[in-house]
């Protein structure tokens, strides 16, 4: 089977996991939520989504899971303040109507799709004329194989510079597709995207288990929330604008 025919359900970051706090703080630098339509897409437990409502969002939190979406409902009957809308998707279509949204956000959840140009241009169709996409995606050049591997013989999944090697060979084993930026801004502007800016994410080291390592990689190494340099990033992140229909539009590779 092909990475296509195969792709694992991403798992959900931890409430209160840095990794979190960080793409808020990116989302925050790019773009102003406040009072704007705001779709989570793939919101899984609604961790990210609850970073973004209060940043003064409206935000329709859309998952395939309903057991997921059920976490974020829980803490929705506890929270009154927060104005977060589920919804729950057969993971092809979105149930919105076209030009609803100013912004869409999708965090660490295209390299899970069944079909990622349909996912791309759904995000697309229910954005407003002038609104913009803030997304992203597992990144070829961290270290590490941020979604592990099905290997051989190796129990353990996250084999070192597992992702570095050729396309063939990772998408026979990887648990999830992995994108170079050059990969990401070329799908991107095929389903009418412009792009506004770009970072690389710093890793936030939430995978260390020892917290006096883990204060110390964040304080020397993997301070501040991007960095120019791939090596030390597990994501990619994009900040679009859905272009003039059909202008914007590329050729599919």
């Amino acid at each position: 089977m092909t990475l296509d025919q195969l792709v694992e359900r991403g798992k959900p970051a931890t409430y209160g996991q840095e990794i979190l706090r960080r793409r808020a703080r990116i989302v925050a630098r790019f773009q102003d939520l406040t009072g704007k339509t705001v779709l989570d897409f793939g919101c899984g437990n609604g961790a990210q989504t609850i970073e973004l409502a209060e940043q003064g969002g409206m935000v329709t939190a859309c998952d395939i899971d309903d057991s997921d979406l059920s976490l974020l409902r829980k803490f929705l009957e506890a929270s009154t303040n927060l104005t977060i809308f589920p919804i729950l998707y057969d993971g092809i279509i979105l149930p919105l109507p076209d030009d609803s949204f100013d912004v869409v956000v999708s965090f660490a959840v295209l390299e899970h799709v069944r079909d990622q140009e349909v996912a791309l241009d759904e995000m697309c169709r229910v954005l407003k004329n002038d609104g913009v996409l803030l997304i992203s995606v597992p990144n070829k050049w961290w270290i590490f194989e941020t979604h592990g591997a099905r290997l051989p013989v190796l129990p353990w999944n996250r084999v070192p510079f597992f992702s570095w090697l050729p396309r063939a060979i990772h998408k026979r084993f990887a648990n999830a597709r992995i994108y170079r930026m050059v990969d990401i801004v070329r799908l991107l502007k095929a389903s009418g995207f412009d792009i506004l800016d770009s970072a690389y994410m710093m890793a936030p080291m939430d995978v260390i288990s020892w917290p006096v390592l883990q204060r110390i990689l964040r304080a020397i190494i993997f301070r501040g929330d991007t960095t120019r340099i791939p090596f030390l990033a597990t994501e990619i992140f994009l900040y679009c604008q859905k272009s003039p229909f059909p202008a914007g539009r590329e050729p599919r590779q």
